[in-house]
């Protein structure tokens, strides 16, 4: 079907002004042939959100420690939540970890699984968090990577900060529930992966390679120190992911690199961990790329927060969400409103609300009333 969306003010080559949006063959076109009619009078068009780190489809799996349900069921609720907030690529955050349960490789490949037939709407994509003593499942994940299932493959090393945690009852039985074990078990399978740290280096050396020879951009993620990412940018890790110090974003910057941090952070004006700030990160050219991290909703709420600030205007907070990922992963289709790119927008009251979202060329959300906007 052909859509024309008309009566609103577009987001087109950096500002936003009234104008129409043609859209024929899953495209945005030029051409104003016969299509049916979206009245979009009061409306923000903007370009479809480019979601570069999200794992809250995690709660779809596993609503409650111990209760989970198989990623085939999960998978069509979170791509309509997705749709709901407007991101229509989505680059969910698949963290492939020594853990049993919802991260554990089982989970890792009913994802995959689940993934060969998506449900309609968003772009579902892998971002593929692979823990760095995670040995076991390595040989898994490089035939993931070498199939073309995984998109994007991020660093982690959460082990040593599990660890930490884990003399603490409340968070060894937090993570004991999320993996479906006994406390102690979890607690010996910490150990083992500890015990085999020493492979780490060599591990990331060859997943970096791999990476490299499939096309697959690479995030470094929670860098410390310039050493860090001086390590990560050595192996290909052109993205630089939620750096736990300024002077980290700032090296990363300095060499034409993107730095992601969350609009979670932005939305509730500061870490949920205590680290940086990220909106006047993000007024000094810092940070180039929001993510939704852990919560779809905040991801088109963000930017209408950074211009409700002074120091952004929409259009350049916008950006942060939809153009600035999609150049940071190498997607040249997305991100913007421009003829020949993937019909994606998302269509927006000036409060920042969603009302109606388009992806792939298709009408596929709206909100409730919206269905009066559309012609013959």
């Amino acid at each position: 079907m052909s859509w024309m969306v008309c009566g609103g003010c577009v987001l087109r080559q950096g500002r936003i002004a009234p104008g129409e949006v043609a859209l024929r063959g899953g495209r945005i076109v030029a051409d104003a042939a016969p299509a049916r009619r979206f009245d979009a009078a009061g409306l923000l068009v903007l370009p479809g959100i480019v979601d570069l780190h999200g794992d809250a489809h995690e709660r779809a799996v596993q609503p409650r420690p111990n209760v989970d349900f198989p990623a085939r069921f999960a998978l069509p609720d979170a791509a309509a939540q997705m749709l709901a907030a407007g991101i229509t690529t989505a680059y969910m955050g698949v963290t492939l970890s020594w853990e049993p349960g919802l991260r554990s490789l089982q989970a890792f490949e009913a994802m995959l699984a689940a993934l060969r037939a998506p449900p309609p709407g968003p772009d579902l994509r892998v971002h593929l968090r692979f823990e760095a003593d995670n040995l076991a499942a390595a040989p898994a994940a490089l035939r993931a990577m070498a199939a073309g299932e995984v998109h994007l493959l991020g660093f982690n090393d959460h082990t040593p900060s599990i660890l930490k945690k884990l003399g603490n009852p409340k968070d060894l039985g937090k993570y004991a529930g999320r993996a479906g074990v006994g406390e102690a078990e979890f607690l010996a399978l910490a150990r083992a992966a500890e015990a085999g740290r020493a492979e780490a280096p060599a591990l990331r050396v060859t997943m970096a390679r791999a990476a490299r020879a499939a096309g697959i951009p690479m995030l470094s993620h929670d860098d410390a120190t310039l050493e860090d990412r001086a390590m990560f940018r050595a192996l290909g890790a052109t993205i630089c992911e939620f750096p736990m110090a300024e002077a980290v974003a700032v090296d990363a910057r300095a060499a034409g690199e993107a730095v992601v941090m969350g609009a979670p952070n932005v939305v509730r004006g500061g870490s949920h961990l205590g680290w940086a700030s990220a909106a006047p990160l993000a007024e000094r050219g810092l940070v180039t790329v929001l993510a939704s991290d852990y919560h779809w909703p905040a991801l088109p709420a963000a930017p209408f927060r950074l211009a409700a600030r002074g120091a952004m205007g929409l259009a350049a907070a916008w950006a942060l969400v939809s153009s600035n990922a999609a150049d940071a992963l190498g997607l040249t289709d997305r991100g913007r409103i421009e003829a020949g790119m993937r019909g994606d927008l998302v269509l927006m009251t000036e409060a920042g609300e969603v009302c109606a979202v388009f992806a792939g060329g298709s009408l596929a959300w709206m909100a409730p009333g919206a269905a009066a906007r559309i012609g013959q």
